[in-house]
């Protein structure tokens, strides 16, 4: 007979990431209001109590950490390395935020519009940092030294645009094709940049450049 494999108890932190790893499994494919910590627990296969344990402040609690553990994951999106040019670097890390969205599915609206769980502070700050921190990452891209109010909001608007086409989406069951969704995010990208260009001398440049880079 062969021998049953050995138990290993799990430290404070593995048990921690496979309670929210089963959260985000069930928060990918269901609201949060249809989601109970008896299904994170079943999905985990620990008791109940032990959710408690973990996040005590209950579904709330557990919600709020979901969040910011989707929100780490999505930050990282739009970390494209500077190297080529910028159109394909927009292109990568689209691919990259768009197959979050596809993966994660109801969860993604869920978790951006939230559900029975009460909206906090914290969770507005959560989202919120996600957003600035991908218009940071495409500021750096542009590497504009001392980017002014008029391409900060251009780029601001945009990354507020992709959540929301994101979410129509998802909406309109997944069409068009997510490849076609890209590009088209991309060329809105460089149209938005262009009508600012009208209106503000660095924007103009900025744009000049990548029109010479291709």
């Amino acid at each position: 007979m062969p021998a049953a494999p050995a138990y290993r108890r799990l430290s404070v932190e593995e048990r921690r990431t496979q309670l929210l790893d089963a959260a985000l499994g069930l928060f990918a494919h269901r609201a949060p209001e249809e989601v109970s910590l008896d299904d994170v627990a079943e999905a985990a296969g620990v008791s109940r109590p032990l959710v408690y344990r973990y996040f005590p402040g209950g579904k709330q609690q557990l919600y709020e950490a979901a969040l910011r553990s989707a929100a780490e994951e999505l930050r990282t999106c739009f970390d494209e390395p500077r190297e080529g040019r910028l159109v394909p670097r927009l292109a990568r890390a689209l691919d990259r935020y768009l197959a979050f969205v596809d993966q994660h599915d109801t969860g993604f609206s869920a978790l951006l519009q939230g559900g029975i769980v009460v909206e906090t502070s914290r969770t507005t700050a959560i989202v919120d940092g996600v957003r600035r921190a991908a218009a940071e990452h495409i500021l750096r891209h542009l590497e504009v030294g001392d980017p002014g109010l008029r391409l900060r909001m251009t780029v601001r608007m945009w990354i507020t645009a992709v959540e929301a086409a994101s979410l129509i989406w998802l909406d309109e069951g997944k069409r068009p094709p997510v490849e076609e969704l890209r590009d088209w995010l991309v060329d809105q990208f460089v149209a938005v940049l262009s009508v600012t260009a009208a209106r503000d001398p660095q924007t103009a440049a900025l744009a000049e450049r990548l029109l010479a880079d291709g």
